[in-house]
């Protein structure tokens, strides 16, 4: 009696290694870095040109408001704000007219800096006539047509001031002045109406001029911000003209004005709100990005001069496809690829309907391969990569099931049950 042959044949050993590992397809650091090299060329750009923007603008002295009473940084005023603080001054900040006017008419020194000239004559005329001393610094052309009509701004001062010229207690203890002040001229009218300046620049102009304003009080225009800025208080007698100006009284105003004091048909534009640093950065940003545009397009034109017909065959399309998805990492998007075909296949084989569901695929698949329907249903639905080997593995047992089904429907795979029965003819 011969016997039966073996229903399957054993799988040659993998010998003492075991199998071969399968070739990593993840991306890795060196790869990805080559890819988006041309971002981060960029971004290194981009942040040079703002760190030079920043350079040349004084590096973190445009922080904060300019001249701002809490502002630390090299152009605010905070230090002479704590010197007076601990002088027994009372300073109050402001930044809208009314409440500067208040304090103005209860006897308040008041210290003005309209760094975008939101004040009209109007406001400004009102201001001087009910404080009885206000200090007006680097008053623009606006402000001297309201307050001083023979005042007129003269330029920048040749260098350090410390020709003192004039009387004012404030300007006499502080001797001189650090370069970087503007200059103002005063005609012979505003001269005969009691006006007078202090730190004269040769024939060039004086950075300080004092007179009387249009109600019973003293206007003291200084032509820089100089003297009162943080980083340039404690050159030469600065400190002491800015705590002599803004120390003459128990009670300091300091009125920096806001938004809501601009005229209607006056307010200030987006361009002078906006950061000096903005503009700046945004046409590096253009410039880059056109450069970009150009370096990276190559040429101009289209690509093929003709409409010529070109046949791509489907093995370079899946093998392109199959590289995209390495290269991208994309094991799930790949794996539920793979799943999609042997599905239909299975379904195809097992002859069902078009209209059922993964689960009845998997229920009819497990039936006629006689293996576990929970390991049928991993396979074709919910195991997951975790990495190139688990793609790999998923990928061989979608295969294999596959293999495995159509096994079963074979006509070869009836041919023991017909020997059972010998009487029966096949």
């Amino acid at each position: 009696m011969t016997a039966a042959p073996p229903a399957a044949t054993a799988a040659a050993p993998a010998g003492p290694a075991g199998p071969a590992p399968a070739a990593a397809v993840t991306p890795t650091f060196r790869a990805n870095v080559r890819r988006r090299r041309i971002w981060i060329v960029f971004g290194v750009v981009l942040v040079l040109g703002a760190i030079l923007m920043l350079v040349l603008r004084g590096g973190a002295g445009g922080a904060g408001l300019r001249l701002g009473a809490d502002n630390p940084a090299p152009l605010g005023a905070k230090a002479l704000v704590e010197v007076l603080g601990t002088h027994g001054v009372d300073v109050t900040t402001a930044d809208d007219f009314d409440t500067a006017l208040t304090a103005a008419k209860s006897g308040a020194t008041v210290l003005l800096f309209d760094e975008f000239g939101l004040l009209d004559e109007q406001r400004l005329g009102r201001l001087a006539m009910f404080a009885d001393r206000l200090v007006v610094v680097e008053p623009g052309f606006t402000a001297l047509e309201a307050l001083a009509p023979g005042v007129r701004l003269a330029g920048a001062a040749s260098g350090a001031l410390d020709d003192v010229a004039c009387e004012l207690p404030a300007a006499e203890r502080a001797g001189a002045l650090s370069t970087g002040q503007r200059l103002f001229t005063i005609d012979e009218e505003a001269v005969a109406d009691g006006w007078a300046g202090c730190f004269r620049d040769g024939e060039y102009g004086y950075a300080l001029a004092t007179g009387p304003s249009s109600g019973d009080g003293r206007l003291v225009l200084v032509g820089a911000t100089t003297p009162f800025e943080n980083g340039r208080i404690t050159e030469r007698g600065n400190a002491a003209l800015a705590i002599g100006l803004a120390g003459a009284s128990d009670e300091l105003v300091w009125y920096l004005p806001g938004p809501l004091d601009a005229a209607p048909d006056q307010a200030p534009t987006l361009g002078e709100l906006t950061p000096g640093w903005v503009s700046p950065v945004l046409a590096l940003a253009i410039v880059v990005t056109i450069a970009a545009g150009v370096w990276r397009g190559r040429r101009f034109g289209p690509l093929v001069v003709e409409n010529l017909p070109v046949h791509i065959p489907a093995g370079e399309t899946s093998v392109g496809r199959a590289r995209l998805y390495a290269r991208s990492a994309a094991r799930t998007h790949a794996l539920d690829q793979l799943r999609l075909g042997a599905i239909a296949r299975i379904a195809s084989a097992l002859r069902l309907p078009r209209t059922s569901d993964v689960a009845e695929i998997a229920a009819a698949a497990a039936t006629a391969t006689g293996r576990d329907p929970g390991r049928v249903r991993a396979v074709l639905v919910d195991a997951l990569p975790s990495g190139d080997h688990d793609l790999v593995r998923l990928a061989s047992e979608l295969d294999d099931l596959e293999r495995a089904v159509r096994a079963t429907l074979a006509p070869e795979t009836s041919a023991p049950q017909a020997a059972d029965h010998p009487g029966r003819r096949p």
